[in-house]
């Protein structure tokens, strides 16, 4: 977490899928940062699911916000072969539901995905400090 622009390198092979939320979620908060401000972090899969390397923070924001652009989270995904990819970010708020931006971002990914031939899985917001987080997959993808 030291660079957040840094393109995760180390490859990893997770011997068991990734096949819940409640996994993702748990994942993903070992990589926030403690200081208040939005994070966006990949996860990126193989075929199977499994993580191919370190979860990537592709972006660290502010306190309400966080700017993500498609094309700093998919080079990673290209460059690690990746077939599959989990966005999840948090709130420091504490509120879970994700905003009208959030959900914009998920179709923008998601579109972006299918054009490159990588899934996008799943969009996790969690919140600080607790371990509530929403699907937005579970919830309904935005149309």
């Amino acid at each position: 977490m030291d660079n957040p622009t840094r393109i995760p390198i180390s490859v990893i092979r997770e011997q068991s899928p990734i096949s819940r939320p409640t996994e993702v979620a748990a994942i993903v908060k070992e990589f926030l940062p403690v200081n208040g401000r939005e994070a966006f972090i990949v996860l990126y899969l193989d075929t199977r699911h499994r993580l191919l390397s370190q979860p990537y923070i592709a972006s660290i924001g502010t306190l309400n916000s966080c700017p993500v652009h498609p094309r700093e989270v998919f080079k990673p995904a290209i460059l690690l072969s990746a077939a599959a990819i989990i966005v999840a970010h948090n709130h420091p708020s504490g509120d879970c539901k994700p905003s009208g931006d959030d959900l914009k971002l998920t179709k923008r990914l998601s579109e972006a995905g299918t054009l490159l031939g990588i899934s996008l899985l799943d969009h996790l917001v969690v919140a600080d400090e607790s371990e509530e987080y929403i699907s937005i997959r579970e919830s309904g993808w935005p149309e």
